[in-house]
């Protein structure tokens, strides 16, 4: 089963569909190729419920019966023809028509410039319900065509691939006009192959200028609209990312790719879908892999750190922070920073304080040797701000951050939950202390203070955190009651359940 393509079971469907409404097979065929994702010469086979076998023996039975000579077919050239891999000769061709009642046209082996206003009913399958329907009469239904592969690229390079084994086995031969041509023709077939590009330099740098603003915006938007009109942009990409491009086109392609998909990752993360969250994790990561830029790679590894900093294992955050930091060599970069910042924030968490202090000395090492790149904030940039804010955040769990309420209580700037956030670490301290009342007034007062587009999960799960170590005998305080009732009426929607 080619990429792309439905399973088997779809086409059983459909022929099963095609039986109750009396379709015929041309029919059948048209519904299985609007479908199912395969061309139409493999639709014909599985509109008749035919393995590959299966057809190559009726392809013979047929041919013998008819006194055709032998078919030059078998199971791997029906495989490539079904799938644009190799085109048949003329004169197999034909055979394939008669074996499937059809012309060339309907088997996808040929183009029709025919101009006719025929009545004939058509079935074809709406994209968006994947049902069969008739077209109106007196009308032709339009059938999404297999695109068409000029001839001097496709050819017949079955035929061609013979020719140049039959020379290898034949040393003696020498090099004639009729190799020469063939040499030529493939690299005709290889330079349009490499030049073929469905976008152009002005398409890719509006992209790329739509991937910075993406970043810059979405340090103060809302994760969930902002969520929306990524995957709006991902569908376009998507588009052009599906038609292959020359190497410098693929590359800036990939690049977009994996920092929009980053930031769909990170709003997932917020909202608190961790399984969707691990899945755009994932699909940035092969991109970047893809792409081969080892700093791009270590920054998809150290911006996942923090999923399972905030609902998992911390652990992983370690082991991710490190990969990411390897990655990212000795090179200082804004990956290498925040891998070596959330590495010491997750090691201060459990506890191991020497170790975070000497991963937090490395993160402001490599950030002083960074080179400064404006005031502009950028999502995934690792700026001054987000230094202080990784460096306030482990100090917290070291016991020593004496400047907290200075940086937590001021102006936040863009960065809208880091104040929160901060607040709420420090509240979590002061119950594991036992001051109860001060951390939940405290950690009542963060979230009072984000707005509540912004009071999602990432925000919610740490005051809820705070309230699950409260000992049991001080859970009918009035300040643990109140901060308990605030988390509630957050209300689903914004505080999605962890999974």
């Amino acid at each position: 089963m080619a990429r792309g393509e439905h399973s088997p079971a779809c086409a059983r469907r459909w022929r099963e569909q095609a039986a109750s409404r009396q379709w015929s097979l041309w029919q059948t065929a048209q519904a299985i190729n609007g479908c199912c994702g395969v061309s139409l010469l493999k639709a014909h086979r599985q509109a008749r419920g035919w393995s590959a076998r299966q057809a190559i023996e009726e392809l013979e039975e047929l041919c013998a019966r008819q006194g055709l000579g032998e078919p030059r077919a078998s199971i791997d050239l029906l495989n490539a023809w079904e799938n644009n891999r190799a085109r048949p000769r003329p004169q197999t061709i034909d055979l394939l028509a008669r074996l499937y009642q059809a012309n060339a046209v309907r088997l996808g082996l040929a183009g029709d410039y025919t101009e006719e206003s025929g009545d004939g009913k058509i079935v074809v399958v709406a994209a968006e319900q994947g049902e069969a329907r008739p077209a109106p009469p007196g009308r032709l239904a339009y059938v999404e065509p297999v695109p068409a592969v000029p001839d001097t690229v496709m050819g017949d390079d079955t035929e061609r691939r013979a020719l140049f084994h039959h020379a290898l086995l034949r040393p003696e031969m020498g090099l004639s006009g009729r190799m020469l041509a063939e040499v030529e023709h493939t690299r005709q077939g290889l330079d349009r192959t490499l030049a073929a590009t469905t976008v152009t330099e002005d398409q890719l740098d509006m992209l790329d200028e739509q991937v910075v603003r993406y970043r810059r915006e979405y340090i103060t938007s809302a994760p969930l609209p902002m969520l929306y009109r990524l995957m709006l942009e991902l569908a376009d990409v998507r588009r052009l990312t599906a038609v292959r491009q020359p190497a410098a086109a693929q590359r800036r392609l990939l690049n977009a790719t994996t920092m929009l998909a980053l930031l769909a990752a990170d709003a997932l993360m917020k909202l608190g879908d961790t399984r969707q969250a691990h899945a755009w994790y994932g699909t940035a990561r092969t991109a970047s892999d893809d792409m081969g830029d080892l700093r791009l790679r270590a920054l998809v590894r150290a911006q996942q750190a923090m999923l399972p900093y905030y609902y998992g294992d911390l652990g992983e955050t370690v082991r991710l922070a490190r990969e990411a930091r390897m990655l990212a060599g000795t090179a200082p970069s804004s990956p290498a920073a925040l891998g070596a910042a959330a590495e010491a924030r997750a090691l201060a968490r459990m506890g191991e304080h020497k170790a975070a202090r000497i991963a937090l000395a490395e993160a402001e090492q490599i950030f002083s040797r960074m080179p400064r790149e404006g005031g502009e904030h950028l999502a995934f940039h690792f700026s001054e701000r987000r230094l202080h804010f990784y460096r306030t955040c482990t100090l917290i769990e070291l016991g020593e951050a004496d400047q907290v309420d200075d940086w937590a209580t001021g102006a936040s700037g863009p960065y809208t939950i880091d104040p929160a956030l901060i607040m709420l670490d420090q509240a979590t301290r002061l119950a594991r202390e036992g001051n109860v009342r001060d951390a939940c007034a405290l950690a009542e007062k963060a979230l009072a203070d984000v707005p509540p587009e912004h009071r999602t999960s990432i925000v919610l799960n740490r005051a809820r955190a705070l309230l699950a170590g409260v000992p049991p005998d001080q859970h009918r305080l009035a300040s643990v009651r109140h901060l308990n009732a605030m988390i509630e009426g957050a209300g689903p929607p914004l505080a999605l359940v962890c999974r």
